[in-house]
Order: structure tokens, then C-alpha cells, then sequence
């Protein structure tokens, strides 16, 4: 098994659509990412967990799912990069190859240190961009192999068949 652990505002400052979102609506560069990595577990078939940093955030940590990915807030006095190494660890087993997004240079030596692989922001960037060429290639692929006679969609009803496809309700 194959999980994918990525540093999501290392994501966010490296990616150019991200960063261009970020500047005007975090919330809405963090839903992108979430959708884009979402995109890249069906794809890959790895189990992605994305980890926001709000050490500067009074509150506990929060764990939820979104799109099929899960998706952590740290604690309280807790970086990113240190929720990171420690869930690497306890992730680290003989059948399980962990992967770490990050461009970070010290928290890429701190998880090679535990067997870890790691994927620059950089890297996981074209990545997706590759995937994202792939799944239009396939998706126009199908469409030019359906019958002529088919059943016309509203493109609300279109909408939620999409939603369902991505995993959303």
C-alpha cells in the first residue's frame, strides 16, 4: 500500500494556480488542492493524507474526509512538518510504502531518515498536470465511442453524476 502524506501550504506556495488563488481566497486554494489530490488517489490509487498547518491556531486537531482524502489540521503549537515526521513513522510498515510531498529541505532529510520516499512540490505539480492530460485523453476517448443515440442529460442532472464521480455528495 501506498500512502501519499503532502505538506499542503508547501503545495499551495509552490503551485502557480494555487499561489494565484491564495493571494485572494485560502479557503479556495485549499479546496482546489483537496479536489486535485482527490483526482490523484483515484488515479494512482494511493491513499492521500493532507496535512494543514495551524500551529498559529488556537484549537485541537482536526481530522476529516473530503472528496475521499483524508485531510488534517494540526494542533496547537504543532507545525505541520512535525505532524508529518510523527504520522510517518507510526505509518512505516513492511507493506506499506510511505511518500511525502515537500519541498522543504529539512523535513525531506527528517523522513528519508524513516524510510520514507519524498516528491517535491515541483515534481507532484507536473505529476497531476500529467494525470490531468491523461484523464481528458480518456474522458474524450469514451466520448467518441458512445453510440450516436444517447440519452440527453440536463446539465443539472450531468452535475450531480460528476459530483458522484469525484466522490462528493
Amino acid at each position: 500500500m501506498d500512502i501519499l502524506l503532502v505538506d499542503d501550504y508547501n503545495m499551495i506556495g509552490a503551485w502557480p494556480d494555487l499561489r494565484k488563488l491564495r493571494d485572494n481566497d485560502l479557503a479556495g486554494a485549499r479546496d482546489l488542492l483537496i479536489e486535485k489530490m482527490a483526482e490523484y488517489q483515484a488515479y494512482m490509487g494511493y491513499r492521500v493524507i493532507i496535512v494543514f498547518d495551524a500551529h498559529m491556531v488556537e484549537g485541537i486537531e482536526k481530522k476529516a474526509k473530503n472528496h475521499k482524502v483524508d485531510v488534517v489540521f494540526t494542533r496547537e503549537n504543532e507545525t505541520a512538518d512535525e505532524y508529518i515526521e510523527k504520522l510517518a513513522q507510526e505509518l512505516n510498515n513492511v507493506k506499506t510504502q510511505i511518500h511525502v510531498a515537500t519541498s522543504d529541505f529539512t523535513e525531506q532529510w527528517a523522513i528519508f531518515g524513516q524510510g520514507a520516499l519524498r516528491i517535491s512540490a515541483r515534481e507532484l505539480y507536473n505529476e497531476i498536470e500529467q494525470i490531468e492530460k491523461h484523464i481528458n485523453l480518456d474522458v474524450k476517448s469514451i466520448q467518441n465511442q458512445k453510440p450516436a443515440a444517447r440519452i440527453q442529460l440536463s446539465n443539472q442532472v450531468a452535475e450531480i453524476f460528476e459530483k458522484w464521480r469525484r466522490g462528493q455528495r
